[in-house]
């Protein structure tokens, strides 16, 4: 135990010097509009993590978003509302860039087919070796390399507080497309419920170079009301840790089939 303990604090004590000497953005750049390559590059990312002794998740959560165990807790608690528990047969991921979800999503369930449409060619190539996913073609706001009705679990995080309203409007068309009756849409937007007084005074202060466009807010009602209106209610929704303040976390499951 003791060795572990020292190990512990070891890693902890490197994260202190890394913060202490780079600040709150480490390898981000601050172009946020060409894609998660320019705003999270792989190569740089990677060396980044291993230099600080961290996995890649670990990295992003602890040093460049300053909020351990984020993703873990997200994970935790769509566990606990039986996201994972009917076993999806098939998932897909819109912009998983570095994989964090996706790994621990992976240790949650078993699906046979995992499908990701990530823009950023390397971090793309990098899930594909790591994990044995499937990349597909992106195109825009479009999901369309998968077929209606075929998808058991449909998730997205950190994408669409970084997109504009309407691209995000875009892909929750196509999320209600693909998933089956019965299946379940995952996503976190930055809601009114995160932009209190307070949590936008320090997102003007705070949040650093580069958040002009990022983040990006999404009225909740207009989300409810159009998932609604494809057939798809809300089933739950939590805030979750995003930079210096938070995201709201929405669960939608898919009417079933009907009879004609």
């Amino acid at each position: 135990m003791r060795a572990v303990d020292k190990g512990a604090l070891a890693v902890k004590a490197g994260v202190k010097r890394l913060l202490g000497r780079t600040g709150f953005d480490i390898v981000r750049s601050t172009n946020n509009r060409q894609g998660v390559d320019d705003f999270l590059p792989f190569e740089a990312t990677m060396r980044a993590a291993r230099a600080a002794g961290l996995s890649v998740g670990e990295y992003l959560d602890e040093v460049m978003n300053g909020t351990p165990g984020a993703t873990q807790s997200t994970i935790d608690k769509l566990g606990g509302l039986g996201v994972f528990a009917a076993g999806p047969r098939t998932v897909l991921e819109i912009g998983p860039g570095s994989g964090r979800y996706l790994e621990k999503t992976l240790k949650e369930c078993s699906p046979e087919r995992y499908e990701i449409y990530e823009t950023a060619a390397p971090w793309a190539a990098y899930l594909v070796e790591t994990f044995g996913v499937v990349a597909q073609p992106t195109e825009g706001a479009r999901l369309a390399a998968t077929p209606d009705a075929s998808v058991d679990l449909v998730q997205a995080h950190k994408v669409f507080n970084t997109v504009t309203f309407l691209i995000a409007a875009r892909y929750f068309f196509e999320m209600a497309r693909v998933t089956r009756p019965e299946g379940r849409i995952v996503f976190d937007v930055m809601t009114e419920n995160c932009l209190g007084p307070e949590a936008v005074r320090t997102w003007a202060t705070k949040g650093g170079p580069g958040h002009d466009s990022y983040p990006a807010a999404m009225p909740r009602r207009a989300c409810v009301d159009l998932f609604a209106s494809l057939g798809c209610r809300l089933e739950a929704e939590f805030l979750a840790p995003l930079g210096v303040a938070s995201t709201e976390v929405l669960v939608f499951r898919k009417d079933g089939a009907t009879e004609g």
